[in-house]
């Protein structure tokens, strides 16, 4: 793929006052406690390697002595809030182990490290600038993929639960080969599944490092699925290819696998399968996948030109005319929604008006 279809560097677009409200009716909109710019006044920092001694090109920070303890009560709060009820009764029982900063990238995450010190169990929570595209991403995952996810935000602070799983790149690089025909089969399955919701929805750059392989021992088989863990691209590039996962040259390897694994019939079977499991997603949650849609449609998330390039891409692509009175993100995707919904699912009642 032309690496001039993904833009260098994207911008990051303010939550509007609309999104925030929807964000505080959906419960999302939380006061906390620590803000993204706090977290950049460390004093210090280690380079942080895995395993094989690799530079990862995260860098462990560290804070002066008479802030740190603040912080760590502030990070465990915050934790409290998204993954309980927020009181302070789990507090005692929680230790900050480490706070990484990504030093590359669109979003410079900072990635917390928290570890209940009863059970030596510990989980991760990302530290994020809020960003409307990403949030519109989060959201829109969490309300049409299968799985659900926990994401805060406040002001200008976005806070992300930790997507378990392998790394795309680093679950094939180590050859799909050597996987049972069966595995090599279903993973061809999920991963057409996976581009055909990722077409559906908007979500760009869905290269092997922005998801994740999530395996599953079901008695003797392993299932697999795929989830998206970046979401910066959502419905912000022109180019519609850009949306399609299959495209990318990181994925090579997974569509090298669906050519030798599936015929053409199955991945229509399994194209159709998503579309209708979206279609009925949509009819699920009509009325706060209109209101979200609502507030895309009056955000600026990506430029006037990117948007008219996608508006005939997706005009060639469906030949659905609705698309030519589209002047932004959310008014695409809107349409794009109906289309799905309409043809489909032929419920023509649960278009989105």
């Amino acid at each position: 793929m032309d690496k001039k279809l993904i833009s260098r560097k994207k911008p990051s677009f303010p939550i509007s006052g609309k999104l925030q409200k929807y964000l505080t009716k959906y419960s999302r909109n939380v006061v906390m406690p620590v803000f993204y710019d706090d977290l950049l006044r460390y004093s210090g920092a280690v380079e942080v390697y895995d395993k094989s001694g690799k530079d990862t090109l995260w860098i462990r920070v560290y804070y002066p002595e008479v802030e740190r303890n603040e912080i760590d009560l502030s990070l465990k709060k915050i934790y409290a809030i998204l993954h309980a009820d927020g009181s302070d009764e789990s507090i005692p029982f929680l230790n900050v182990d480490a706070i990484d900063y990504c030093t590359f990238g669109n979003s410079k995450p900072f990635r917390v490290k928290i570890r209940n010190i009863l059970n030596d169990n510990y989980m991760y929570m990302y530290i994020k600038r809020a960003d409307a595209s990403r949030v519109f991403g989060l959201e829109l995952e969490h309300l049409l993929s299968p799985d659900r996810i926990n994401f805060l935000v406040y002001k200008d602070t976005l806070v992300e639960e930790h997507i378990q799983g392998i790394p795309g790149d680093v679950f094939m690089n180590s050859g799909y080969k050597h996987f049972s025909s069966r595995d090599q089969k279903q993973l061809s399955k999920e991963f057409v599944k996976f581009n055909e919701r990722c077409i559906i929805r908007l979500l760009g750059d869905m290269r092997s490092y922005n998801y994740v392989i999530v395996p599953t021992h079901d008695f003797d088989q392993v299932q697999y699925r795929i989830r998206a863990i970046d979401f910066d691209q959502q419905c912000y590039e022109g180019a519609f290819k850009v949306y399609m996962p299959q495209f990318l040259k990181e994925n090579k390897l997974f569509v090298d696998m669906v050519g030798e694994n599936l015929q053409e019939a199955s991945i229509n079977q399994y194209k159709i399968e998503e579309r209708s499991a979206i279609s009925k997603r949509i009819i699920r949650v009509h009325d706060r996948v209109l209101a979200l849609l609502e507030c895309m449609s009056e955000d600026a998330i990506s430029t006037p030109e990117k948007v008219e390039t996608l508006r005939k891409d997706l005009l060639e692509y469906t030949k659905d005319v609705k698309f030519k009175k589209c002047d932004s993100m959310g008014a695409l995707l809107k349409v794009a929604f109906d289309f799905v919904v309409r043809n489909y699912e032929n419920v023509n009642q649960y278009v989105i008006h």
